[in-house]
């Protein structure tokens, strides 16, 4: 491996561009070298080996002449998947454990070794089963992976999945909390503490190997799939009374203090909290939820909605009103939260034309236009409500041409100040009784809408994914629009060739909405609050500081240039709305902490 990296060594340093192609070309040629029955290398070896020679070996390394700048082409080159962190942050996905849920929607998923509407195949279900449902352990082993890919994870996204998050105890979700912070404050090195955790797993019993829980699930797991059980039933028979799952509960809980204790040490971390997001209903969001989900350091919620439309709600077992949904956006709002709307299409009573209509209200409309979107097709899982509905021919899922006819209209729609995060759910073909299986589906959408030569507006479409370019080559612009009890202002920056490099949500609480919910709002609530600031681009790598100083100065100007606006505007003073991790980086300009949020004078 050591010849093999010296290769590429050496032709980076005469210059030569190793793209992903001319890499994986000379990786293959230099495969082709090897001694006859010696295993070849792969790519995703490289850089660990790199790291190791770098740490344990430094006569070595030092023997190789690298400098700075070879060190960052290097690095640049062997980085897998650089998407997973296009976007300045290193997100890493962890589920909550199976739990009964309040809600039993047509279309759900009923897979009783996870939380209510996941699969034991998708992706990240698969990690958190053979890590227990840890959060410790899911962050930890999902943490080594992104630094042994060559990802930068300095600043850490967390998302939570698991059906409805209010629905689990208080004393478990503050567990749940206390451990993420825990794991990115050990930063994966802790091998001792992984190890324990896995053996106090093994010793109650837990057996995190697939096949095993699949065997001894399947009997149950084929009463929920003839709808013999609910999701529920099912769970009060496997979990309820089993002494191994009453051995790991009684231990996943935690108090406030041993929670606020681990996000104090993350200000000073090397993997940072910087976003915090979790999943839940309209009808569970209320103050008191919120003034909970702020403590630990939710700055992001992601609502099942679904769809607007009240009849096609009702058809689909949904319970839900228009009214309710408007409530939890406009209090999400209020507290200075990011809306994350989960919303489908080809669901029971719809049709494109009521998709199309549905999705124009949920963008348009000022009682909804949410952040970011989750916009993704209904599809056909064995053990669900919708089986029956297939079988009497009552629902049929479209047919490709009609659902990305339907995706690139809502594309369309999309106004500038909105992010479309994903348009499928990860749900392996082979749970997937009807409907659409291709994982490429945006890819699809966009190929449609480049042939049509069509202008997205939408925010992933356009968000810049390579360095930063000069600050000066950047062009402020601000986009202004009316919810139901704020205004809002997309501060956004933009790069010569319209890509978008940053932006700031700046949302300023009517204060007619200030003063009726005065008692439910926490103090720092009732201003000029920044909801979100984001970076666009590859963050700085390891040594760079060129790129890293200019970060910093791009934070600054943006922060600058919201608090202008709302001094403009006749507010006093501006809220920051952050994650635990970055405290200490807003107090480093200007900001004071109050209560879970941060303000200064503009």
């Amino acid at each position: 491996m050591e010849t093999m990296l010296q290769r590429i060594i050496a032709a980076l340093r005469t210059g030569e561009d190793l793209g992903p192609a001319e890499l994986e070309r000379l990786i293959r040629i230099c495969n082709r070298e090897r001694p006859k029955g010696e295993t070849p290398h792969a790519k995703k070896e490289l850089l660990p080996f790199y790291t190791q020679i770098k740490n344990n070996q430094p006569e070595l390394w030092k023997s190789w002449g690298i400098t700075p700048e070879l060190e960052r082409k290097l690095i640049a080159a062997l980085t897998m998947k650089p998407s997973r962190t296009a976007s300045g942050v290193a997100t890493i996905t962890v589920l909550t454990k199976p739990y009964p849920c309040s809600s039993d929607c047509l279309y759900c998923p009923n897979d009783i070794r996870m939380p209510k509407s996941y699969l034991s195949d998708e992706p990240a279900c698969q990690r958190a089963e053979r890590n227990c449902f840890d959060p410790y352990l899911q962050v930890s082993v999902r943490l080594s992976t992104l630094i042994q890919m060559g990802h930068v994870t300095d600043r850490v996204e967390l998302i939570i999945l698991g059906g409805t998050w209010t629905d689990y105890p208080r004393s478990y979700q503050t567990w749940f909390m206390s451990e993420l912070s825990r794991a990115l404050n050990d930063g994966c090195q802790d091998v001792e503490r992984i190890e324990a955790r896995r053996a106090f797993y093994e010793n109650a019993g837990f057996d995190s190997r697939k096949e095993k829980r699949k065997e001894r699930f399947e009997l149950l797991q084929d009463r929920v799939r003839t709808r013999e059980l609910t999701y529920n039933e099912a769970f009060a028979y496997c979990y309820e009374d089993s002494p191994t799952w009453m051995t790991i509960s009684a231990r996943q809980v935690a108090d406030e203090k041993t929670l606020q204790d681990a996000m104090e040490a993350n200000e000073t971390s090397a993997h940072r909290l910087v976003g915090l997001c979790i999943e839940t209903r309209p009808d569970r969001i209320d103050a008191p939820a919120l003034v909970q989900m702020r403590a630990m350091g939710c700055t992001k919620v992601q609502v099942g909605i679904q769809s607007l439309d009240e009849r096609i709600l009702s058809l689909n077992n949904r319970a839900l009103t228009r009214d309710w949904i408007t409530a939890s956006f406009e209090l999400l709002r209020a507290f200075g939260f990011k809306v994350h709307a989960h919303f489908m299409v080809n669901l029971l009573g719809a049709t494109p034309e009521t998709d199309r209509e549905d999705f124009s209200h949920l963008v348009e409309d000022p009682a909804f236009q949410p952040d970011e979107i989750k916009l993704y097709p209904c599809a056909l899982v064995d053990g669900t409500g919708l089986v029956e509905h297939y079988r009497n021919g009552s629902w049929q899922p479209y047919g490709e041409e009609t659902l990305v006819g339907v995706l690139v209209d809502d594309m369309l729609a999309t106004p500038g100040y909105m992010r479309i995060s994903r348009m499928i759910r990860d749900i392996s073909a082979h749970d997937i009784m009807a409907g659409n299986k291709k994982i490429n589906l945006r890819q699809r959408v966009e190929e449609e809408i480049g042939a049509a030569n069509s202008h997205v507006h939408e925010i992933r479409y356009n968000e810049l994914r390579t360095a930063l370019p000069e600050l000066e080559t950047l062009e402020e612009q601000t986009l202004v629009y009316r919810t139901t009890n704020t205004e809002e202002r997309f501060i956004e920056w933009v790069t010569q060739e319209g890509k978008l490099a940053g932006y700031v949500r700046l949302s300023l609480l009517d204060a007619s909405y200030s003063s009726v919910h005065a008692e439910e709002l926490p103090p720092a609530c009732g201003g000029a609050m920044i909801r979100e600031l984001h970076i666009c681009g590859h963050p700085a790598a390891r040594g760079d500081d060129k790129t890293a100083a200019r970060r910093d100065a791009f934070l600054r100007t943006m922060v600058d240039a919201a608090s202008a606006q709302a001094s403009d505007l006749g507010f006093a003073h501006i809220t920051v709305f952050n994650a635990g991790g970055e405290r200490a980086l807003w107090r480093g300009l200007g900001f004071e902490d109050a209560g879970s949020y941060q303000q200064r004078q503009v």
